[in-house]
């Protein structure tokens, strides 16, 4: 019940966040490609520099051995949403299959769990949560690029993984903390400033997003009561009840279950958008999801408790 409430202070400090995002669109004061420079710095710059800053901390072997796990665990649960997504839409006839698939299998993990983890659980969160992050864009740009773009490109595929700043963030971070190298405060301080500007950017981000769709337009489709379902319950509980019968239990899975708990992620809208999905069901997924957030992840939290807290 305590994670529970902790969950509800800290989803609503994050919706008032998402609120001037929201206000700062329909003001004027932050412009449709003011969204963009917004989202490249927190993919490019601040999302890694937070990453980094995660693993400046100093050697244990109990940390890293559940640094282990978490990418065990993280790799099960997001295995588990791609074959739940599959499972539950095999006999489904519709022409935004795929983009409906991929919003069911992806989580917005990076933009809104990492704030959450990070007032959760603190900097050892983030240590554990960038596990999840990493083997969340590995699927992404393998299983993920395949799916939507519907070709099979070995080359682009490796380079856009290479290339994916937290992939690259987490490989720095881990040479950092697994070789031990002593990091000045006048590198450090910079690096985790930086960082601390996660949490308000990317709800400012999806505010954002949220001020630029039409609500009442993107409810109408059929198939986002679908996406609804499978993202924000049936995968969420599905994997709870694994991690119990497994009799997994602790910080750890609690840290991945709420990452894959979150709704559809961002880059679904994108996606759609380059690989001509339908645009309105990847935009309504990924605003009507965060929206439900609010209270699910709340009521989520309140189930993790009873199951593997």
């Amino acid at each position: 019940m305590e994670l529970a409430i902790i969950t509800a202070q800290q989803v609503f400090i994050l919706f008032l966040m998402i609120l001037t995002g929201t206000i700062g669109f329909r003001t004027g004061i932050i412009k449709e490609d003011g969204k963009k420079v917004l989202s490249d710095m927190l993919l490019y710059l601040i999302a890694p520099a937070m990453l980094i800053d995660s693993y400046m901390v100093e050697f244990d072997p109990a940390t890293f051995q559940n640094l282990l796990t978490t990418f065990v665990l993280s790799g099960i649960l997001l295995l588990l949403g791609l074959a739940v997504s599959f499972a539950c839409t095999w006999k489904l006839k519709s022409p935004n299959i795929i983009i409906l698939r991929f919003a069911c299998t992806f989580s917005n993990a990076g933009y809104m769990g990492f704030p959450l983890i990070r007032a959760l659980f603190g900097e050892e969160g983030i240590l554990y949560a960038s596990a999840f992050l990493a083997m969340f864009n590995l699927l992404l740009w393998t299983q993920g690029y395949v799916m939507v773009s519907g070709k099979v490109r070995p080359r682009e595929i490796a380079v856009s993984i290479i290339t994916c700043p937290s992939i690259i963030a987490v490989i720095i971070g881990l040479g950092i903390y697994l070789m031990r190298i002593p990091v000045s405060d006048i590198i450090k301080t910079p690096v985790s400033m930086i960082g601390d500007m996660n949490t308000p950017m990317s709800m400012i981000v999806i505010g954002l997003t949220i001020a630029g769709s039409d609500i009442r337009a993107l409810l109408k489709s059929r198939e986002l009561g679908i996406v609804i379902f499978l993202r924000m319950f049936l995968i969420p509980l599905t994997g709870a009840l694994i991690f119990f019968f497994l009799g997994v239990h602790g910080q750890v899975p609690m840290i991945a279950l709420i990452l894959e708990a979150c709704p559809c992620a961002a880059i679904t809208t994108m996606f759609a958008i380059k690989f001509r999905h339908s645009e309105t069901l990847a935009a309504g997924s990924v605003v009507i999801s965060t929206l439900l957030s609010i209270v699910t992840l709340p009521l989520y939290a309140l189930v993790l408790s009873s199951v593997v807290g």
